[in-house]
Order: C-alpha cells, then sequence, then structure tokens
C-alpha cells in the first residue's frame, strides 16, 4: 500500500480502495477516498454583494469525527442533485484546505474542499455504521468568553419558554446554568415554528446549533445563523436526554422567565434626556417620534471600516490597517455614521445614524453612495471624504419614528447626541423586545427581523455574518486609493 506525501496511510478496503478518515486529513490535495454521513448543509452568501460564495456542510465519518465541507458555487450544481441530509456518502478526490477562524462549526483544522476531480457518489450497503450526528456543547463559561469574538460555533440545549406568540424570541437553560437569551432568524426561526405547531402539547425542550454568542444592548444573547438546525422534545438523543432529566427536575422549569421582556417604552426628546439626567446608570432603548431639521455640517456622514469585523480602519503609511484585527492592506467598507438634527414638541437634539438606520432611512447603502460620487465625480475637488449625499439631504423635513439607544457615553455625560439603531415605521405600533434590545450597532452588518409573525414569515434573508465568512475583501471597492481618501 503507498504511503501518501503527507506520511499518512490510507486506510485499504477489501476492494484495495484507499479510504482517509477525518482524523488524518491535513491541507493539500489528496487522490483518496472519504467516506461520510452528510449531516447538513446551507448556503454561505456575500451579504454586500448578494453573491453566492458556496456551499458549506457538516460531515461525520465511521469513527465519529466530525468536519467541515465546502462546494465551491461553479462546482454545487454538479453535486447538489445526489445530496440529501442523513445520507451516506463517499467522495473521491478532495483539497483539504486550513479551517476558517472565523464561525467555525467543527473542531477539524481542516476543511474538507471540493475540487476539479472530486466525484462524490451515494455510498450503497454500508458494513460499517455511521453516527446520525454530532453535536458540541459547551458551558456558560465557554459561551462567555466566545462572545462577540465571532470564533466557534457551538450548540444550545435547554428547557424554554416563548415570550409572545409573534416573537422567536426563546429564553433557554442549559441544565443548572444561568438562563440566556435566544434569537431566531430566518429559516431557524420558520423550523422553530413549523416544529412548535405540529406538537399537540406543548413541547419544553429546544436545541439550537450553531449558536453565535453576541451581546446585545449589553447582554449576553445567543442567536441563530444559517447553518443552525433546531431540534424539540424527542426529536434526537441529547433533547431526550434533557426532557427526562427535566422530568426529574420540575423546580428548573421556573427559572425561565418572561419577566426581562418589556414594551420598548416611548419617550419624547426631553423625557429622554430626563432620563439621562436623572442619574440612571442603565443603558436602554426607547422609541421616539421626531421630525429631521437638517444635517449636521462639519460632520463625516460615513467612516471607513474593516470588511472583516467593521472596526474603524487607520490609515498607515501606505494601506488601511485594523487595530482590532492586528491586519494591514485591509479592504475599506464605508459604513454610515451621520448625524442629524432632529426636533419635536418638546425638545432638540442630534442623533447618528449608525449602519443599517442609514440605509432604512435613505434606502441606500453607504458603500453605494461612495462609489455613485466618485464615479460622478472621479478625483476631481476631491479631497478627504465624500459631502453629504441628497439621499441624506432630501430626508430634511420628514418625520420618523427612531428607536434610539442612551448609551455609556450618554449616562456619563461624555456625549448628548442619541445613537439611532433602527427606524420603524409611523404607522406601526412598537414592538415587544428584549429590554436589552435586538440590535448592536457596533454591528452594522448583521442585520436582524424583529416584531415579525414569525409563523408567517415568508422572506428569507441570508445571514450577513455567516455569508462573509470566508471573503474578507467584500467590501472590495475596486479602486483602493479612492476608498482611503475618505478616511
Amino acid at each position: 500500500m503507498a504511503i501518501k506525501p503527507n506520511g499518512k496511510s490510507p486506510v485499504t478496503s477489501d476492494h484495495d480502495e484507499k479510504i482517509m478518515l477525518f482524523r488524518d486529513v491535513t491541507p493539500g490535495p489528496h487522490e483518496t477516498q472519504l467516506r461520510f454521513r452528510l449531516i447538513h448543509f446551507w448556503e454561505a452568501w456575500n451579504p454586500l454583494k448578494k453573491t453566492l460564495i458556496g456551499l458549506e456542510m457538516l460531515l461525520i465519518d465511521e469513527q465519529g469525527s466530525v468536519i467541515q465541507g465546502f462546494i465551491p458555487p461553479s462546482r454545487i450544481e454538479g453535486h447538489l442533485p445526489k445530496m440529501k441530509p442523513g445520507s451516506l456518502y463517499k467522495l473521491n478526490n478532495f483539497y483539504g484546505s486550513s479551517n476558517k477562524t472565523v464561525y467555525r462549526v467543527s473542531d477539524h483544522a481542516v476543511t474538507v474542499s471540493f475540487s476539479w476531480n472530486s466525484e462524490l457518489s451515494v455510498l450503497e450497503d454500508s458494513p460499517t455504521p455511521f453516527d446520525e450526528d454530532r453535536f458540541r456543547f459547551h458551558s456558560f463559561e465557554d459561551f462567555q468568553a466566545s462572545c462577540d469574538h465571532k470564533g466557534d460555533l457551538y450548540d444550545v440545549v435547554g428547557h424554554m419558554k416563548l415570550v409572545n406568540g409573534q416573537h422567536v424570541l426563546v429564553h433557554v437553560q442549559s441544565y443548572d446554568g444561568p438562563v440566556m437569551k435566544l434569537y431566531l432568524w430566518d429559516q431557524a426561526a420558520r423550523d422553530f415554528c413549523k416544529k412548535f405547531k405540529s406538537y399537540e402539547g406543548t413541547p419544553t425542550v429546544l436545541l439550537v446549533t450553531t449558536v453565535n454568542t453576541k451581546s446585545l444592548g449589553g447582554t449576553l444573547a445567543l442567536t441563530s445563523m444559517s447553518s443552525s438546525r433546531v431540534f424539540m422534545d424527542c426529536d434526537v438523543q441529547p433533547t431526550v436526554d434533557y426532557f427526562s432529566w427535566l422530568g426529574s427536575n420540575p423546580q428548573s422549569a421556573e427559572l425561565v422567565n418572561a419577566e426581562v421582556v418589556t414594551k420598548r417604552e416611548t419617550l419624547t426628546i426631553g423625557e429622554i434626556f430626563s432620563y439621562i439626567k436623572d442619574g440612571s446608570n442603565k443603558e436602554a432603548f426607547f422609541e421616539c417620534t421626531a421630525t429631521i431639521d437638517d444635517v449636521v455640517h462639519g460632520s463625516t456622514w460615513y467612516y471607513i471600516s474593516c470588511s472583516g469585523c467593521h472596526t474603524k480602519a487607520t490609515k498607515g503609511p501606505t494601506s488601511l490597517m485594523c487595530s482590532k484585527c492586528g491586519k494591514v492592506n485591509i479592504s475599506g467598507v464605508p459604513q454610515y455614521r451621520a448625524q442629524i438634527s432632529v426636533y419635536d414638541n418638546s425638545e432638540q437634539a442630534v442623533f447618528v445614524l449608525l449602519g443599517d438606520a442609514g440605509f432604512e432611512l435613505t434606502g441606500k447603502q453607504a458603500a453605494e453612495l461612495v462609489s455613485s460620487y466618485f464615479e460622478a465625480n472621479g478625483d476631481q475637488g476631491v479631497t478627504q471624504e465624500v459631502p453629504f449625499p441628497e439621499a441624506l439631504i432630501s430626508t430634511i423635513g420628514q418625520k420618523h419614528n427612531f428607536c434610539v439607544k442612551v448609551t455609556k457615553h450618554n449616562l456619563d455625560g461624555k456625549s448628548r447626541s442619541l445613537t439611532v439603531t433602527k427606524i420603524l415605521p409611523l404607522d406601526t405600533s412598537p414592538v415587544t423586545e428584549s429590554s436589552g434590545g435586538n440590535y448592536n450597532p457596533a454591528t452594522s452588518e448583521e442585520t436582524f427581523e424583529t416584531g415579525a409573525n414569525v409563523c408567517g414569515a415568508s422572506k428569507t434573508s441570508v445571514d450577513p455574518a455567516e455569508g462573509s465568512k470566508r471573503n474578507g475583501d467584500i467590501g472590495e471597492m475596486g479602486k483602493a486609493k479612492r476608498l482611503k481618501r475618505g478616511v
């Protein structure tokens, strides 16, 4: 039997086929065979360019080892028709690529990537048993340590309580650990609703895979991704085990309650300032109806961010750098940070539009407006920044229902400007949500559906964070020199 150049010896079957186990997969091309069960697959999309990055997969071999798979867009059509979650396959020829550093769904350091000569076929009558699934459960401390790091996506199991029939916010408690809030979006929300309705009684146990740990409104929360799957009560062995444990520990069910879920309070600008002056030390979200009086001249309406983490990029000697990622020569992406002057019957204020709030107001992405300006003007007359676009100026005189956040800077007296995280329709009553808020203005690329009846949801939007995990240049504008001038 031949030894592979990487030093690993493939297993030889009765038919002298070279079969490699997942534990032996290393970076580089492999002219050998993998045998596995396809646990799950999902699409990864670039949220800015609206292009398909590829098909991601979760695979398990006969030894119970789990690895991630990837099919480039040009090769999906040739393999997708034969792919079915739960089925067994054999894959001849593949390329081992280093696992990504963000949004990992397996512990293996290598990803199985389909190459030009990859051959996928159904594994018939396998004498070797394959596990049905494998989960990655971690402690509350692990979730806490990975918060906002965009690293590993873990699985969570616990008992739940719906806070409102029209919301996808679920409270989860993992055995005797602290209660955590779980937000379900898009396909995961639809799957949850479908399963929930299929039960004659009310299900009590919920398992969601590959959740992302985020700080939402200063509170630790878990959010579903495009890779997430939903299980309940007796769907899989972990939910069966938890269901049995819950039956023996009924007092634990009482620890989950919806008291922290409140109606987001509607205040005037004057009342918001009073809240700040009253000495409260708690960040909060409020709704406020106000009219736009003007844009704040002398301020910059956008900033150039790192395409990976969306932190403000810094200008180096020859390129853009990211202090958070520690990378140099990064791709810059324009993001909204527009200051507008507003008023109501009680007071005037300056609102700062961040991320998607700017898009909700103008209907235009910041990157689109910056790109359009340079296309129309070239380098003539360009100094350091793009002037306020007409899309923003034309909103003067409009009345909107703003969701604003009172931040630590407001409470400490360092800033009087209020951050706008979302713009709501005037004819829509305030939604019910967590008092901690469900939007993180520091992460403008991650937009969530809120206040919608998930059971009737028909729009599928891809999780932007998940879609961007393989492409560090999602914000590439084509002409780096022009973007750098906006720093």
